[in-house]
C-alpha cells in the first residue's frame, strides 16, 4: 500500500509539472489585458518556464546526489508550489515572468526525480511497466493543459491556473516527507562544477529564447536574436569542452560514447518535436479555422490521449515478451506519419471525427515509441551511467519540443506567404471564376440593403477573408506534413544502433535522472 501511494503521488507531481508547460497558452490574452502588457511581452510567461526546465533537467542527477534525493525533491515540490502561488499574486508582467522562471526551476525535479522513484518501486522484471505508467504523464499533461487552462480562465480567472497547484503540491510534499527515502545505490559526487553550471545556464537560456522568440522577431532581422544565437553557440561549445575535460563534470557527457544512447537521444528529440508541435498546431487549427471552442478542442485530444495509455501498457508487455524495440519504434513512427498525412488532407469542412481519428494514430504511435526508446537509450550503459544517460535523453525531448514549435511556426508563416501569393495571382478580372464569385458577394450585400459602392467594398473584404482562411488552411496542413517527413527522415538512424545478444533480456529503465 505504501508503495502504491508513493508511486501515485510522484506521478501526480510529474503530471502537474507537465500540465504547467501548456496550461497558460490559452490564458495569455487574459493575462495581457489584466496586467496591462502586450501579448508579445506576455508570451515570456511561457518562455521563462521552458528555459528554467531545460536548464535544470540535465543537472538534477547531480543536485539529487549532492543535496540528498529526499531533501532535493521535497524542496523542489515546495519551491514549485510556493511560486505557483506567487504567479497568481503577480501584479506586473515581469514579476509574473520571474515567478514562472523560479516555478520552472522547482518543476525540473518533479519530472526527473519522480521517474527515478517510480523505477525503484518496481522489481527489475517489471521496470517496463513502470516506464509505461510514467509515460502516461508525458501524454496526459501537455494534452489536457490547454483544455484545463481554457476552462479555468473561462469560468474563474487566470490566477487560478496557478492556484490549483497548491493543494496538489502540499499533498505531495507531506506524503513524500513521510514515505520517500534515499536511493539504494547512491551516486558519488565531487566538488561543484560552477563553470559548467554557468556555461550550461547561459548557453541553454540563449538557445531557448532564440527558439521561442525567433519567429515572432523575424529571426536574424532582429539584433538581440542574432546576438543570442552567437552566445548560445559559444556557450554550449564551451560547456561541452568543459564537461569533457574536467574531472568532476556536472553533466557527464562521456556517456554519449554509447552509440545506442546517442541514437535514442536523437530520436527522442524528434519525438519531442512530434508531441509538442502537434499539441501546438491542433488547437490553433481547430479554433481559428474550424471555429471550435476551447472545450470542444480539448475533447478532440482526449480520445487519443486515453488510447495512448493502452499503447504504453501494450508496448511494455511486448518488450517483456521479447519483441524488438526497433520494430516497435518503426511501428510507432509509421502511425505518427499516418496522422500527419491524414491531417494534411483536411479541409475547412472537416468535422470532429475527421480530426479525432488522426489524433488517435498520433497518440498510440507516440506511446508505442516512448518505452522502446527508453530501452534503447540505456541498453548499453553501465548501471552507474544510467541516471545521467536518461537525464540527457529527457532533456532532448524538451529541446525537441521547443525546436518543433519554432520550426512549425516559421514554416507556417513562410508557407502562408507562398500560398497567398499563388492564390492572389489568380484573382484577376480575366478570371471568370473570380468575377462570378465577386458578383455573387456583391449581389448578396446589395440584397441586404447596401449601396452598390458599399456592397462592392464588402464583397472585396469578404473575398480577402476567404483567401486568408484558405492560405491558413494550406499552411497548417503543410506543417503537419513537414513533421511527418521529419519522422521519416529519422528512421535511418535505427540502422546504426547496436543490437544486443539474443540471450540478453529486455530491460527497460525509466528516464530517471
Amino acid at each position: 500500500m505504501r508503495r502504491n501511494i508513493l508511486m501515485l503521488t510522484v506521478i501526480a507531481a510529474a503530471v502537474m509539472e507537465l500540465i504547467d508547460t501548456s496550461i497558460v497558452n490559452v490564458a495569455l490574452s487574459h493575462m495581457s489585458g489584466n496586467l496591462g502588457a502586450t501579448l508579445e511581452d506576455t508570451s515570456w510567461v511561457i518562455t521563462s518556464y521552458a528555459i528554467a526546465n531545460v536548464i535544470i533537467i540535465p543537472i538534477t542527477s547531480f543536485l539529487s546526489a549532492k543535496l540528498g534525493r529526499r531533501n532535493y525533491y521535497i524542496g523542489s515540490v515546495i519551491m514549485f508550489t510556493f511560486f505557483s502561488f506567487m504567479c497568481g499574486q503577480a501584479t506586473g508582467i515581469w514579476m509574473l515572468v520571474a515567478f514562472r522562471f523560479l516555478q520552472g526551476i522547482g518543476g525540473g525535479a518533479l519530472l526527473s526525480v519522480s521517474q527515478a522513484v517510480v523505477f525503484e518501486l518496481f522489481p527489475r522484471e517489471k521496470q517496463n511497466v513502470a516506464s509505461a505508467l510514467f509515460g502516461v504523464g508525458v501524454f496526459v499533461g501537455p494534452t489536457i493543459g490547454p483544455t484545463l487552462g481554457g476552462f479555468i480562465t473561462e469560468y474563474f480567472s487566470w490566477p487560478w491556473i496557478f492556484y490549483i497547484n497548491i493543494p496538489i503540491g502540499v499533498t505531495v510534499a507531506v506524503i513524500c516527507y513521510m514515505l520517500l527515502g534515499e536511493p539504494v545505490i547512491k551516486q558519488k559526487v565531487g566538488k561543484v562544477d560552477w563553470p559548467g553550471i554557468l556555461l550550461l545556464a547561459v548557453g541553454i537560456s540563449a538557445l531557448q529564447i532564440v527558439l521561442e522568440r525567433g519567429e515572432a522577431e523575424d529571426w536574424f532581422q532582429t539584433n538581440y536574436i542574432t546576438w543570442l544565437t552567437g552566445i548560445a553557440i559559444m556557450g554550449l561549445f564551451l560547456f561541452i569542452w568543459r564537461e569533457l575535460t574536467t574531472p568532476h563534470p556536472v553533466v557527464n557527457l562521456h556517456v554519449l560514447k554509447s552509440r545506442n544512447l546517442s541514437i535514442a537521444a536523437a530520436l527522442t528529440f524528434v519525438s519531442g518535436m512530434g508531441i509538442f508541435s502537434s499539441v501546438f498546431l491542433t488547437p490553433i487549427f481547430a479554433q481559428r479555422l474550424l471555429n471550435f471552442t476551447p472545450t470542444q478542442t480539448g475533447l478532440l485530444l482526449l480520445p487519443g490521449a486515453c488510447l495512448a495509455i493502452g499503447g504504453l501498457i501494450i508496448s511494455a508487455r511486448l518488450l517483456q515478451k521479447g519483441v524488438s524495440p526497433l520494430v516497435m519504434i518503426v511501428t510507432g513512427i509509421c502511425l505518427f506519419v499516418l496522422f500527419s498525412i491524414q491531417m494534411s488532407c483536411l479541409n475547412l469542412n472537416a468535422g470532429r471525427v475527421n480530426i479525432i481519428i488522426p489524433l488517435i494514430w498520433r497518440g498510440v504511435g507516440l506511446a508505442i515509441v516512448t518505452v522502446p526508446l527508453t530501452t534503447l537509450a540505456v541498453s548499453s550503459l553501465q548501471p552507474k551511467d544510467m541516471p545521467q544517460g536518461a537525464a540527457l535523453n529527457n532533456m532532448m525531448r524538451q529541446l525537441g519540443g521547443s525546436s518543433g514549435i519554432a520550426v512549425v511556426n516559421t514554416y507556417v508563416a513562410n508557407r502562408n506567404a507562398v500560398h497567398r501569393n499563388n492564390l492572389v495571382s489568380n484573382l484577376t478580372v480575366d478570371n471568370p471564376l473570380t468575377v462570378q464569385r465577386l458578383a455573387g458577394y456583391t449581389g448578396y450585400f446589395t440584397h441586404a440593403g447596401a449601396g452598390i459602392g458599399a456592397a462592392h467594398d464588402k464583397a472585396l473584404k469578404l473575398l480577402d477573408n476567404v483567401v486568408t482562411r484558405q492560405c491558413n488552411l494550406l499552411s497548417y496542413t503543410d506543417a503537419y506534413l513537414l513533421v511527418g517527413c521529419i519522422f521519416i527522415g529519422a528512421l535511418p538512424l535505427l540502422l546504426l544502433s547496436k543490437r544486443r545478444k539474443k540471450a540478453a533480456k529486455v530491460q527497460v529503465v525509466l528516464d530517471s535522472h
